[in-house]
């Protein structure tokens, strides 16, 4: 049973502050590479994005890739090249399952700061029919089974003291959206921006401090490409 901690300020930083993008990369991402950090499980990209108002990404390609976003503040318009039009706001879950390929354009479609958390995952099956949903304020303890992959998304919003399980699986990743939380009672606390990455997380659980609001990845396989 093996852990990493990656803490906040260890992020690689990315964006355009001009632009008013500020961008901070779990993983590998863009113009950053470490051999030794391109992935964990399924999951290849988790990106804390903050955008000003009006700031956004031009119309872009993505093929074979499974990008889930979450946001903590603001409103998030996509558009895509399939005619699809959205606005996401916190709480809700949108999936883009990018298949054979789509192009789509994110921005700030309100008059505030946004913030949101984007996770890209390897499916299962390449060359697929694009898909996109949005989930509307998903509830607490509702699992987000992302389809065509073997991942599970657990949203969890705690109060000071209140606990949780991680969930079971070969790969377990924790990211602390807002707050803190302590991983098994004991010394290691995950403060807002840090991620936990477990190996076969069993028996595991979080306890936050202060409340927090959790994601949670449970994730059963790794990529097979080919």
């Amino acid at each position: 049973m093996a852990q990493v901690v990656w803490r906040a300020a260890d992020r690689y930083r990315g964006g355009e502050a001009e632009a008013g993008i500020e961008t901070r990369h779990a993983f590998s991402f863009s113009g950053f590479y470490d051999p030794g950090n391109v992935g964990f499980g399924l999951l290849v990209a988790c990106n804390e994005e903050r955008l000003a108002p009006g700031a956004g990404f031009a119309q872009h390609p993505h093929r074979d890739i499974e990008i889930v976003t979450w946001v903590l503040q603001g409103e998030l318009e996509h558009r895509d090249s399939a005619g699809r039009d959205a606005v996401v706001r916190p709480g809700d879950v949108q999936r883009l399952g990018a298949g054979s390929g789509v192009r789509h354009t994110e921005r700030n479609a309100g008059s505030g700061p946004l913030r949101f958390v984007q996770m890209w995952l390897v499916p299962g099956a390449f060359g697929t029919e694009p898909e996109y949903e949005v989930v509307r304020g998903i509830a607490d303890n509702t699992p987000f089974a992302l389809p065509r992959t073997e991942a599970v998304l657990h949203v969890r919003r705690l109060a000071d003291g209140e606990r949780t399980a991680v969930p079971d699986a070969a790969f377990g990743y924790v990211h602390v959206a807002r707050g803190q939380a302590l991983l098994d009672g004991g010394d290691t606390v995950l403060h807002e921006g840090d991620a936990a990455r477990l190996t076969d997380p069993r028996e595991r659980e979080l306890c936050a401090r202060g409340g927090a609001e959790l994601l949670l990845w449970e994730m059963h396989a790794e990529p097979r490409y080919g």
